[in-house]
């Protein structure tokens, strides 16, 4: 699985647009890779619900648990579904509203500077490998092609926003991730 940038899009990635987005504060570029989980409803996967949620069309009466969230207004990046399957919400050049209140090395806002990626999963439940593959791929992509972009600088949801937040949760495998990136390594 090969990836690419063109303009802010990924490349083969399924496109499904986000309202949910801004322009990054001038002069700042993405410098951080954010690594999410989300499952909806909570522990089930397959289905449409993430991509409606990203796109403000979910139905809040489909499911006891959307009562909980109504109304909410967020995105992230990307999303790399159970079956390795990446798709695209927001420009990777504009801000997704994927973090909310976090901080990184000292600096707040994680969203002005990061890209969130968010994997189709929970905190205790193990990722695919399809996924695992798909995720170093697209990492391998931004490492590459973004300039402030450094293996270095990937963290967890929990890292950026810890006691608030648990994703990607203990059933991330880091080390099977970080394993799988080429970047940096001698090829």
């Amino acid at each position: 699985m090969s990836f690419y940038l063109e303009q802010g899009w990924l490349r083969p990635a399924r496109i499904v647009p986000s309202p949910n987005f801004g322009p990054r504060p001038e002069g700042v570029a993405p410098d951080l890779l954010v690594i999410h989980n989300i499952s909806l409803p909570p522990g089930e996967f397959g289905g449409d619900c993430i991509a409606r949620l990203f796109s403000n069309c979910l139905d809040w009466g489909a499911h006891p648990y959307f009562e909980t969230i109504r109304g909410l207004q967020v995105s992230s990046h990307l999303l790399i579904r159970r079956d390795g399957e990446v798709l695209q919400f927001v420009n990777l050049l504009e801000r997704a509203w994927h973090a909310g209140q976090s901080s990184y090395q000292g600096r707040d806002n994680c969203n002005d500077f990061s890209i969130g990626i968010e994997l189709e999963g929970s905190d205790d439940t193990p990722y695919e490998e399809a996924q695992y593959r798909a995720l170093a791929a697209v990492s391998d992509c931004l490492l590459r092609e973004l300039p402030g972009m450094s293996a270095e600088r990937i963290a967890g949801h929990s890292d950026i926003a810890p006691g608030r937040k648990t994703d990607p949760g203990p059933a991330f495998d880091w080390s099977k991730y970080r394993g799988l990136l080429h970047c940096g390594k001698a090829q």
